[in-house]
């Protein structure tokens, strides 16, 4: 599993991008990758396409992402959804909560 981050400042864009397993265990490197980014004038997206597995503590930790970010839904993107991840996001209703892309 690995998370890594790219900000490019000109779009306003900070790009956090989850390999394998999103879990608990996770939950320090993601919370890294943005909680010293300013949320002002910044949108997040996360990029999902090689992500195999997802849990509840994935979901908590999205939606802390997206309190970080600001509640509006175009703030926080999700993109690259196997269809079983994105079956789970819609079960828990987080495309009413992110953009899903």
């Amino acid at each position: 599993m690995s998370i890594t981050r790219n900000i490019d400042r000109q779009k306003g864009i900070v790009t956090i991008t989850i390999e394998g397993r999103f879990d608990f265990s996770e939950h320090r490197p993601f919370r890294d990758a943005y909680r010293d980014v300013p949320p002002s004038g910044m949108r997040f997206l996360v990029d999902l396409s090689g992500t195999t597995y997802l849990d509840s503590s994935a979901l908590g930790m999205l939606l802390l992402l997206r309190e970080h970010a600001g509640t509006e839904s175009d703030r926080v993107t999700i993109r690259g959804c196997t269809d079983d991840v994105l079956r789970i996001l819609k079960i828990a209703n987080f495309d009413r909560l992110f953009t899903l892309a």
